[in-house]
């Protein structure tokens, strides 16, 4: 019996790889304006974090991404982005299961950087509302998880788990964003890798705020939708990968 789940569960993660790797690959939905999420990488990854676990998702989305980005090559500079896949769908899988100690100073370490960090000083507040957004609701996740932590249970009523994976799904994108907002600025890829003076940056910065959180959003209602009967699947294969 061991060997058999042994073997489910590597055969779990090659379907998962497998399904990265189309992902990434295929152009997506949306049109691509900001760079960020070229392909359908960020439907993949919540689910990867939520149905995987943190660490196993971590390194199935990795091979996704690379082995994506090597086929629909998009240029070498931006493999340095393609980290941002894999720690959004730990982070998703780390909050899933309740787990928010990295995640919250993943955030703080992040946002704390990206505000030193004086062009910071010049771009429109408002361009990253939806990464605000995610580290407000993490922030209320902690005190929920502190005081109340009968109310996070991934076994728990369909209503409750719901809540539960759209959570995972928006602070682990957001969390994708915020390390491609990482590179992009306080690390200066944008002068010394594309070029980009202040003004260019500043209308890339107000074009990536409308496109990032509507395909955030977008994800979070499908992964609502597909993670349920994954996780009852997986469940009766008795992978046991969903305990908090």
């Amino acid at each position: 019996m061991k060997k058999l789940r042994e073997s489910s569960f590597v055969s779990l993660i090659a379907v998962f790889a497998a399904f990265n790797i189309v992902c990434d690959s295929l152009m997506g939905p949306l049109p691509d304006i900001s760079n960020v999420w070229y392909g359908w990488i960020f439907i993949a990854e919540p689910i990867n974090g939520i149905i995987l676990g943190p660490y196993t998702s971590f390194f199935s989305t990795f091979i996704g991404v690379i082995v994506g980005h090597s086929i629909n090559f998009r240029g070498s500079a931006e493999f340095l982005f393609t980290l941002g896949a894999p720690i959004g769908a730990m982070i998703s899988g780390l909050i899933f299961r309740g787990k928010w100690k990295i995640p919250l100073i993943y955030y703080l370490v992040l946002l704390g950087t990206f505000f030193l960090t004086p062009i910071s000083w010049h771009l429109p507040f408002w361009g990253m509302w939806d990464v605000y957004l995610a580290f407000g609701c993490l922030l209320v996740l902690v005190v929920v998880m502190r005081k109340w932590k009968g109310l996070w249970n991934t076994k728990s009523m369909r209503v409750r788990l719901l809540y539960t994976i759209a959570m995972g799904t928006f602070i682990g994108l957001e969390a994708d964003v915020l390390f491609r907002i990482f590179i992009l600025v306080p690390c200066q890829t944008y002068q010394i890798i594309y070029g980009w003076d202040a003004g260019i940056l500043q209308s890339i910065w107000a074009l990536g705020a409308v496109e990032t959180s509507t395909k955030a959003a977008l994800s979070t209602v499908v992964t609502m939708m597909l993670a349920p009967p994954i996780i009852k699947a997986v469940r009766k294969m008795g992978l046991g990968l969903f305990e908090n």
